[in-house]
């Protein structure tokens, strides 16, 4: 797994539109990506509706799923997503393999949180196990701690 004062792995992914976003490097503000392990499951939908209701203010929040484009699109459009939902599908795993968070069993994502500052370093992160949904207050404090 990428580690606290790694570079965040570079890579483009598609969002729910199929227009690329960039994961890593050099920014204006932090970048904060959540991997998903799957669209629609109660966890993840959990997770994703926690982040909807409660924004983290001071970073960019984008959401990494192994899932295709067009599911990601619906799921977006259900929960009312202001943020970027992104496909790691094609090639399949990418940004989860790169980020060491791929589980090569089931083809998805562990739950796994990254926060990347400005200068594209690896500021803090969490790994939950499976079925235990990670805190957007500690997403809040990571992000308040690079101030």
């Amino acid at each position: 797994m990428v580690a606290v004062a790694d570079p965040a792995p570079v890579l483009d992914l598609p969002d729910t539109h199929g227009t690329p976003v960039r994961l890593g490097g050099p920014r204006a503000r932090p970048q904060l990506v959540v991997f998903l392990p799957f669209a629609f499951s109660r966890v993840c939908g959990g997770e994703l509706r926690e982040l909807v209701t409660s924004p983290v203010e001071g970073a960019d929040v984008v959401a990494v799923t192994c899932d295709p484009v067009f599911a990601l699109r619906a799921w977006a459009e259900q929960e009312g997503t202001s943020f970027p939902l992104l496909s790691d599908f094609w090639p399949h795993g990418a940004a989860a393999r790169a980020y060491g968070v791929l589980d090569e069993r089931s083809g998805a994502a562990t739950r796994a949180t990254f926060l990347v500052d400005d200068d594209g370093v690896v500021a803090w992160s969490v790994h939950s196990p499976a079925g235990v949904a990670r805190s957007v207050a500690d997403y809040r404090e990571a992000v308040a701690a690079l101030r």
